[in-house]
């Protein structure tokens, strides 16, 4: 069975490991998920990510990013806009 929204899925991993002080987290590769890694290494959120084949199914390995004292870069991170409830916003 398919997993019914992979954001949330990514955005918990990456949550998860960020409060475990990982230095990497895998996630499932997608084109959305790469271009949140890519937005999150440009804001600098993460140090970096890169891709990976195993097994026939893509991962993205995550790598966070910490201060100098090893708190995490990110202090929290949600998803606000949800399959069953879109939330859009435009520039300002």
């Amino acid at each position: 069975m398919g997993m019914s929204d992979p954001i949330a899925d990514m955005l918990t991993r990456i949550r998860n490991a960020n409060q475990a002080k990982m230095k990497s987290v895998d996630v499932l590769l997608s084109k959305v998920n790469f271009n949140i890694a890519k937005v999150l290494k440009k804001t600098g959120y993460i140090s970096g990510f890169n891709v990976k084949r195993e097994n026939n199914k893509g991962m993205l390995r995550v790598y966070l990013k910490f201060t100098d004292s090893k708190e995490g870069v990110i202090s929290g991170i949600e998803r606000v806009s949800k399959p069953g409830r879109r939330i859009l916003c435009r520039d300002r």
